[in-house]
């Protein structure tokens, strides 16, 4: 579905150069249709000036929409754990205006989680399911998003046990913070 969305909105670049390239000509060309001459010259300039930003943004969801996805990883070096939070797959479903915003502009995380760092590793568990987190500075990384609850338990108790952490598990919201 991916593919067609990206094929689309190439087709509306294609039209949207045409009419661009049409209503540049005749501005230049002083051809416009008849009309009074600040009528036509505010027309035909308001339509450049108000399409100059319908590309960008429509080559951005193009790229969006074509570009693979990342999957989300965790590689387990000696002493440290590199953590890279991926860039989730392109969707076009309905979604709230947030969630789309979030969508089209994800932010990847790659960072290398030392022995100090894991030391905030926490297993947090709520009605609505568990998280892993952990603590890197001022900001609070959701790890394994996509896996399953039993999943997340498996990975808390390897993490736990492969680099000696202490097992801190929370059963409320509250310690998650803003995160």
């Amino acid at each position: 579905m991916r593919f067609f969305h990206g094929l689309f909105l190439l087709v509306c670049l294609g039209a949207w150069f045409a009419g661009f390239s049409d209503v540049v000509s005749k501005l230049l060309s002083n051809q416009a249709p008849a009309a009074t001459a600040t009528a036509r010259h505010f027309g035909l300039t308001g339509a450049i000036v108000a399409w100059t930003l319908v590309p960008a943004f429509t080559a951005y969801w193009a790229y969006r929409a074509l570009r693979p996805s990342v999957p989300e990883s965790l590689r387990l070096m000696p002493n440290s754990v590199i953590y890279d939070s991926g860039i989730p797959p392109f969707q076009a479903s309905a979604i709230s205006r947030a969630d789309f915003w979030k969508s089209m502009f994800p932010k990847r995380t790659c960072i290398e989680l030392d022995w100090q760092k894991l030391q905030s590793l926490r297993l947090i568990k709520t009605n609505d399911g568990n998280w892993l987190t952990v603590d890197v500075d001022a900001l609070r990384l959701d790890i394994a998003q996509s896996v399953s609850e039993i999943e997340r338990e498996w990975l808390y108790q390897l993490l736990a046990n492969r680099y000696s952490l202490p097992l801190r598990q929370r059963n409320t919201l509250a310690d998650r913070g803003s995160g």
